[in-house]
């Protein structure tokens, strides 16, 4: 083993001493920003994390050390992240207006059009319908136009030590996504995505990414940021992994006795309840699925009134993505749109 001369030792100290003060600025930006805000919290996290990093995953400490000071963290994030809950959310017949359109609607024929060979052979591989697939990246990002502008390092970092409602799982997303740029070969700096850290054309979460993105063209990496077939093959692979059931239904109107429907909203929500168990406590429905199948109840304001549904485990996969029964409804109803829209154009 070669020695260290005196110079060389000087000029390791002398980086470290470097590395070591923008730690210590990180961390004392953490801590002010958390009290601007109003919270108390331990500034000790981001180090915490470091030496996480780097006992688990063989990180350089000192490299990360370099890598999280570049971060800059996002006090706009942290407003939108803040805003006050509780507010009732807009009602479906609103919420549906923003999705189901004619950009929308029109752009998902085109988006369809332009990758029609990929998307048949993403429900051949997956089973799950190429409408489906088109709408979610249709809702999500306007087929790939609206992916978000922040640095993904940027949010995740104003969100794993700013944010102690969830900085839990922001952190978790940190480390998968330094873990992904890593394991990519990508520049932890130069990938943007949304305020929450989702990511490209699907919008994944980094823990996402690393769970379900494919090469779905077979060019040895796994591109959801501007490769629309890696992003196709990569969301079908997430309904796939979600249990998406290939031609089953998704979600069918229902009536409910005027008495049941509080006793029915107040189910858990997700597909648990056989239909004969829905009926019995005040379902009125009548399609001609076995009473054995699981079903979820649901309800949506319209302009005229309240409309009631039954979801089945397909409208839970796309939860999975937004759990929201607005989201969902959107996508599904999306979709329907899209494949009338594009089979009228064959």
């Amino acid at each position: 083993m070669n020695k260290i001369t005196n110079e060389e030792s000087k000029l390791i100290c002398s980086i470290n001493a470097v590395s070591m003060k923008r730690y210590a600025r990180t961390i004392l930006l953490s801590g002010l920003l958390l009290c601007s805000f109003g919270v108390t919290a331990e500034i000790v996290s981001i180090e915490t994390f470091i030496d996480d990093m780097v006992a688990r995953h063989n990180f350089n400490k000192f490299d990360l050390i370099d890598l999280l000071d570049q971060a800059k963290i996002k006090k706009s994030i942290l407003k939108v992240m803040s805003r006050p809950r509780g507010k009732k959310p807009s009602p479906w017949y609103k919420y549906r207006r923003i999705f189901l359109n004619a950009k929308r609607i029109n752009g998902g024929v085109k988006f369809w059009q332009r990758n029609a060979k990929a998307l048949k052979r993403a429900e051949a591989t997956y089973g799950v319908p190429a409408e489906m697939i088109v709408a979610i990246i249709g809702v999500e990002t306007l087929y790939g136009k609206i992916k978000g502008n922040f640095r993904v390092l940027d949010a995740l970092t104003t969100l794993a030590f700013n944010y102690p409602r969830r900085a839990d799982f922001f952190r978790q997303e940190l480390e998968h996504y330094l873990l992904l740029t890593r394991e990519e070969g990508l520049d932890p700096l130069a990938q943007k995505g949304s305020y929450a850290g989702a990511m490209g054309i699907g919008q994944f979460m980094p823990s996402s990414f690393r769970r379900f993105a494919v090469d779905f063209d077979g060019d040895g990496r796994r591109n959801i940021w501007t490769n629309n077939v890696d992003a196709i093959g990569s969301v079908a692979n997430y309904f796939r992994s979600h249990k998406w059931q290939p031609g089953q239904p998704v979600i069918k109107p229902t009536q409910v006795r005027p008495d049941a429907v509080e006793g029915l909203l107040a189910l858990e929500f997700k597909p648990q309840y056989t239909l004969r168990r829905l009926t019995r406590g005040g379902l009125l429905y009548h399609g001609d699925e076995p009473n054995s199948t699981k079903a979820m109840f649901i309800d949506l304001e319209t302009e005229i009134g309240t409309t009631y549904w039954v979801g089945f485990q397909n409208y839970y996969v796309i939860t999975r993505y937004n759990r929201s029964k607005r989201y969902a409804m959107a996508v599904y109803q999306l979709a329907q749109e899209i494949a009338n829209r594009y089979g009228q154009t064959r």
